[in-house]
């Protein structure tokens, strides 16, 4: 019989990788001027929103691995009851990348996937996680783009008139770092939840 893909181990990878960007933004703090400080914030932000995503892809492909009733259902397909990690990747990207916009775009993404009444699904609905998703996604995109749609996005997201670089925010009172927090209690949410 296949071995069954640990959602509860894609949790803690993603707990270890959010805690090494902290640890290398604060390694970088001492040797940096304000303003580099500033763009390897951006570069930590984007960073944190790629393990994250890798986190819910993993989470996903997980979900669907160790039990593909509930894809079957959702799909009406009926699907083998052992599918490799492979398949259940292809199954969610196709032949592209993962993606999702923002915290009701990721919400969407896994209905497309899992039941609603999932633990996927309920742990990214929780009202504690809105906000922090909301400003990952949107300080990932600005601090990438630095259109004045992302600018617009992130200024909504951070409740800031004014808004000079996602850097520049993220790299005062702690702001990345309660942002880490938030989404490693998110991991762990899932990590509790997952039956593997």
């Amino acid at each position: 019989m296949p071995k069954k893909k640990s959602v509860k181990k894609t949790a803690k990878q993603f707990a270890e990788q959010a805690d090494a960007i902290s640890s290398f933004l604060e390694h970088c703090k001492a040797s940096l001027s304000e303003e580099q400080q500033s763009w390897v914030h951006e570069y930590a932000v984007i960073r944190l929103y790629r393990v994250f995503e890798d986190l819910i892809l993993n989470a996903l492909v997980g979900a669907i691995n160790n039990d593909t009733s509930t894809l079957s259902q959702l799909s009406g397909v009926s699907f083998p009851k052992h599918l490799t990690d492979e398949v259940c990747e292809f199954l969610v990207i196709g032949d592209g990348y993962f993606d999702f916009k923002g915290r009701d775009g990721l919400i969407s993404t896994l209905k497309n996937f899992v039941p609603q009444d999932h633990y996927l699904v309920q742990t990214a609905k929780k009202g504690k996680y809105k906000e922090p998703l909301q400003k990952l996604c949107a300080l990932r995109n600005y601090a990438a783009h630095e259109s004045s749609t992302s600018k617009t996005r992130a200024k909504e997201a951070t409740n800031q008139h004014n808004l000079g670089s996602a850097g520049s925010w993220l790299k005062r009172q702690n702001r990345f770092d309660s942002l880490v927090k938030d989404l490693k209690s998110f991991a762990e949410d899932i990590e509790k939840l997952a039956p593997y």
